[in-house]
C-alpha cells in the first residue's frame, strides 16, 4: 500500500514539473537573505530589517557581515540592538563629503557585522531579524546589500550577486535589494486639493432669516400663552359648582 505521505509527496514532484514545462518557471528551493520592507523614499530616513533565515540542516548561524554600496553611501546609521548578538561599524572616507542639514560628512559605514554570543546562534529552521536605520537615502534607483553569512561549521553563504535584469533569471546567491522611489514633488504632483469656499449669505437673506427667527418666536410665545390659558380653563370646569355659579 503506498503511504499518504509518499503520495503527498510524487503529488509535488508532478505539480513542480507541471509548472516548470507549462510556465517555464522553477519553484524556489530555499529562502534568502532579504531587506525588509522591500521599498522606500529617496532624501528620507528608513527602518529596515535584515531577515536571515538559517538554511543548514546541521550548523548555526553565527555571524552577519552587511556590505553598504560604495556607489551610494548614506550618512546615518544605527542599528537596533539583538539580544545576544554583537555589533560593529566600519567607516571609509567619502569624497566628496555628504551634506546632511548644512553639515559635512567625511565619514560613512561600509559594514555592519553581527556577531552570535554562545547560545543566540540562528539554529536550524529558525531566522532571525537586524534592524538597521538609515538616512538621508541616496537619490538612487535601489540599495544593493552585500551580506556574507556565516556558519557554525565554518561554511560561508555569499549573498553577493547583482539583482537580475528584467525578465532574467534569479541568480543563485541574490543580494539584498532596497528599491528607492523619488519623493512627490509639491510642486506638481504633491499640491493640497483646493477646498471650495463657503458662500456667505447676501443681506436679503440675512434678513428673511431674521424674520423667520422673530415669527417663530411669537409663534412659541402666543402657544405657550394658549396652553396656559387653556389649562385655567380645564382647571374651572373641575372645580365644584357653588351658589354664584348656578
Amino acid at each position: 500500500m503506498i503511504r499518504p505521505r509518499r503520495t503527498a509527496t510524487a503529488a509535488a514532484l508532478v505539480l513542480g514539473a507541471a509548472l516548470v514545462g507549462v510556465f517555464g518557471v522553477a519553484l524556489p528551493a530555499s529562502a534568502h537573505v532579504t531587506v525588509n520592507p522591500k521599498e522606500a523614499t529617496q532624501g528620507g530616513y528608513g527602518r529596515v530589517a535584515f531577515r536571515v533565515p538559517n538554511e543548514s540542516d546541521t550548523a548555526s548561524t553565527t555571524k552577519i557581515e552587511v556590505n553598504l554600496p560604495e556607489n551610494a553611501p548614506v550618512a546615518s546609521v544605527s542599528t537596533i540592538a539583538v539580544p545576544g548578538w554583537t555589533v560593529a561599524l566600519e567607516k571609509r572616507k567619502v569624497d566628496p563629503p555628504l551634506e546632511v542639514h548644512g553639515s559635512q560628512i567625511t565619514e560613512a559605514v561600509s559594514k555592519i557585522t553581527w556577531t552570535a554570543t554562545a547560545g543566540a546562534e540562528v539554529k536550524p529552521e529558525q531566522f532571525q531579524e537586524f534592524g538597521v536605520s538609515l538616512g538621508p537615502l541616496p537619490q538612487v534607483d535601489q540599495l544593493v546589500f552585500k551580506v556574507l553569512q556565516t556558519y557554525s561549521d565554518g561554511n560561508i553563504s555569499r549573498w553577493i550577486d547583482e539583482p537580475a535584469a528584467a525578465g532574467a533569471e534569479e541568480p543563485e546567491h541574490p543580494a539584498p535589494v532596497l528599491k528607492l522611489a523619488k519623493a512627490a514633488d509639491p510642486a506638481s504632483g504633491g499640491a493640497t486639493p483646493s477646498v471650495a469656499p463657503v458662500a456667505q449669505a447676501d443681506d436679503d437673506d440675512d434678513e428673511d432669516g431674521s424674520a423667520g427667527v422673530g415669527l417663530g418666536i411669537a409663534g412659541l410665545v402666543a402657544g405657550l400663552a394658549g396652553l396656559v390659558l387653556g389649562g385655567l380653563a380645564f382647571a374651572r370646569t373641575r372645580r365644584p359648582a357653588t351658589p354664584s355659579d348656578v
